[in-house]
């Protein structure tokens, strides 16, 4: 079962983690990530580096790919690479994924898109993913996402995410936390681009605490923000479905549909 936590190092990576690295304003994303490249060796993986203008160099046996020439999108990229390690003889995939300021983050609307895929490839795969982000130049709002969508992370913000989403092996997404007003707006991004992929997302919330007005406004949006969606929380508490009630959203024009 995957698990969310907080990681001292990169050496703690471990198979299907999908990793938030925080680098600051002048850190060097090959030497802070040098151990996760240098453990591919150690370990029989294939390591694969995607950023602009990086280089290979380590004598590890890196693959670097450039993120503005790839041949399709990323996930196709990665899962390519995959099916080439084992066919290859590697134990597993390694992808250090570097993200400037002003590459996707704060530009690109696909960005959200490209990391729940990568959340998706991780858990499915057993991949070891980390998503190294300059947090110098990034927008605090677009922080907060970038948190949200990866289960695990080092360095970056003392206090973790209010919620997480997060691949459950193949059997949805699971939600845990609180999602109020800080983090609505987070929440109703990751929700529309789920459900942009797929009719029906469904969410394991066991481990969800509350929503509040703005939260369960958030949801509310997202479901009908596309035609014939439909969102399921399985495992929600009784506050949880009492909120809902009581403030009018359990109503047939909103796809929600909650449970115990």
């Amino acid at each position: 079962m995957r698990a969310p936590r907080m990681l001292a190092t990169l050496d703690e990576v471990d198979a299907g983690d999908h990793v938030c690295q925080v680098l600051g304003r002048t850190d060097d994303v090959m030497g802070r990530s040098l151990s996760f490249v240098a453990d591919g060796a150690l370990h029989g993986d294939k390591v694969v580096i995607v950023g602009p203008g990086l280089r290979a160099g380590s004598g590890y046996g890196e693959l670097v790919l450039d993120p503005a020439r790839l041949d399709g999108s990323l996930l196709s990229a990665v899962r390519r690479e995959a099916a080439n390690a084992d066919r290859e003889g590697f134990r597993s995939l390694r992808v250090l994924h570097h993200v400037r300021p002003g590459d996707r983050a704060d530009r690109d609307p696909q960005w959200l898109r490209s990391e729940l895929d990568l959340e998706e490839f991780a858990a499915d795969t057993g991949a070891m993913v980390v998503c190294a982000y300059s947090g110098a130049g990034l927008d605090l709002s677009v922080l907060h996402q970038i948190e949200c969508v990866h289960p695990h992370r080092v360095g970056g913000r003392a206090v973790p995410p209010a919620f997480r989403v997060y691949r459950s092996g193949k059997e949805g997404w699971t939600t845990e936390g609180v999602v109020d007003s800080d983090g609505a707006a987070a929440f109703g991004a990751v929700l529309c681009t789920l459900l942009a992929r797929t009719a029906t997302v469904r969410l394991l919330c066991h481990a969800l605490e509350f929503f509040d007005a703005a939260g369960m406004s958030a949801l509310a949006d997202a479901a009908r923000h596309l035609p014939d969606r439909k969102v399921i929380l399985e495992g929600t508490n009784e506050t949880v479905r009492f909120a809902w009630e009581l403030s009018g959203f359990a109503i047939p024009d909103i796809p929600v549909v909650m449970t115990p």
